[in-house]
C-alpha cells in the first residue's frame, strides 16, 4: 500500500529524554530536549503528530531506578514514555487512515511511529473534546466499582480529591448511589472547588488540625468506603473512623512519595475489630479496563451528571517538565494534560 501523506510535516522534531535517574527533588535538570529526525512509515505503520500528553504524579516513580510501581522505569537517556493522544499524519496501514484520532504510549515527543496495531482509534465525537480520553478514570473507576465497591447508602471518604484520580472517584461514587462523599486537599480553593464544583457533599483542607477530628465531624457513624490516594495520616485517621466491614482501596501514597516514609503505621487490632477490607490495587489498564471506564464516562457526560475536572498546559514540549514539577507541587487541578497543539 502506498503512504497516505499529511501536509506540513516537518524534517525534525523535539522529544523529551531523562537525562539521569531521580534520587532526590526532581528538577529541570532531569531532563533533556533533543531533536531528532521524523521518520517516514514503514509499510504496516503510521506516523503520528502528538497533539495532547496527559502528566501524572506517577511519571516521578518511573524516573527513579528503583520504580516501586509493577512497571518498567524510565531509561537514562531515552524518552520518557507513557500516554499520548495525536492524528495521523501519514499512514502505510489499511488500518489508519491520515486524520484518524488515536491514543498512544508512545510517549513525550512531538511526532511518533510503529506499528498501527500499537495506536488505537478513539471517537473524536463521543466527549466534549478528544482531551477527555486522557482522564485516569480506569484508575479510578477500577478502584471505586471493583476493588471498593462503593454502591447506594455509602458514606465514601478520598483522599488527595482534587488530584487526577481522586477528583473522578469521588464523582463515581456520587454516580453509584453513595449517599455522601467526603474529600479531603490541601488548599481551601481546592476544598471549595470539590463542593462547588464536582459535587462532593462536603471537603475539608488536611492542613486544618487532626484529620481524624475532622472525618468524626463530617462522618459521624463512620465510612464504608476509603479511597486513598495518600496514606500517611490521613490512612490512619480512616482507619479509626471506619464502620465495621469497611472497604478501603488503596490507590496512592503521595505523603510517601513526598518524603513521610514514617507513616502510615497500621493500627492491626482495630483493624482486625472492625473487619476492615484492606486492599491496595494498581490499575494495567486492560481492554475491559478501559472500557468499562468509557462506557460509564461517557454515559456521565452525556447526562449531565459528571464533570471532566482538567487542566490544560500550554507551551509545546518544551513545558513538559516545568509542567510535571508543577503538578506534584499541587499547582493544578483534576487531569492535567499538556496542549501541544497550542504551541
Amino acid at each position: 500500500m502506498s503512504a497516505g501523506v499529511g501536509p506540513g510535516i516537518p524534517p525534525k522534531a523535539r522529544e523529551v529524554r531523562l537525562s539521569a535517574h531521580l534520587e532526590g527533588e526532581l528538577t529541570l535538570g532531569h531532563f533533556d530536549i533533543v531533536e531528532v529526525e521524523v521518520p517516514q512509515p514503514a509499510p504496516g505503520e503510521v506516523l503520528v503528530r502528538t497533539d495532547h500528553l496527559p502528566l501524572a504524579a506517577a511519571y516521578q516513580d518511573l524516573m527513579r531506578a528503583d520504580c516501586p510501581l509493577p512497571l518498567p522505569p524510565f531509561q537514562v537517556g531515552e524518552r520518557l514514555g507513557g500516554g499520548a493522544l495525536g492524528t495521523v499524519v501519514r499512514s502505510a496501514s489499511p488500518d489508519l487512515a491520515v486524520g484518524d484520532v488515536v491514543q498512544s504510549m508512545s510517549g513525550w515527543s512531538e511526532y511518533s511511529c510503529g506499528p498501527a496495531n500499537t495506536y488505537f482509534k478513539v471517537d473524536p465525537d463521543l466527549f466534549p473534546s478528544p482531551v477527555y480520553y486522557l482522564s485516569q478514570g480506569p484508575t479510578a473507576y477500577y478502584g471505586m466499582a471493583d476493588i471498593a465497591r462503593a454502591g447506594k447508602g455509602d458514606t465514601v471518604f478520598v483522599s488527595g480529591a482534587a488530584g487526577g484520580v481522586g477528583s473522578l472517584a469521588g464523582q463515581i461514587a456520587k454516580c453509584r448511589g453513595a449517599a455522601r462523599v467526603i474529600g479531603s486537599a490541601g488548599s481551601k480553593e481546592k476544598v471549595d472547588y470539590l463542593v462547588g464544583e464536582l459535587g462532593f457533599d462536603d471537603a475539608f483542607d488536611y492542613h486544618d488540625g487532626p484529620v481524624v477530628d475532622r472525618l468524626r465531624e463530617l462522618a459521624p457513624d463512620g465510612i464504608q468506603v476509603f479511597f486513598d490516594n495518600v496514606g500517611g495520616e490521613q490512612f490512619e485517621a480512616a482507619i479509626e473512623v471506619a464502620a465495621p466491614h469497611a472497604r478501603f482501596a488503596l490507590c496512592g501514597a503521595l505523603s510517601a512519595q513526598n518524603g513521610d516514609r514514617a507513616h502510615p503505621r497500621l493500627d492491626l487490632m482495630t483493624a482486625i475489630t472492625k473487619h476492615l477490607e484492606l486492599r491496595p490495587f494498581a490499575t494495567y489498564h486492560t481492554p475491559e479496563q478501559i472500557t468499562a471506564w468509557t462506557r460509564h464516562f461517557a454515559m456521565w457526560v452525556a447526562e449531565g451528571t459528571f464533570v471532566f475536572p482538567h487542566t490544560s498546559v500550554e507551551g509545546g514540549i518544551e513545558a513538559a517538565p516545568a509542567a510535571l514539577i508543577s503538578l506534584l507541587q499541587g499547582a493544578y487541578r483534576g487531569n492535567v494534560a499538556l496542549d501541544l497543539t497550542a504551541a
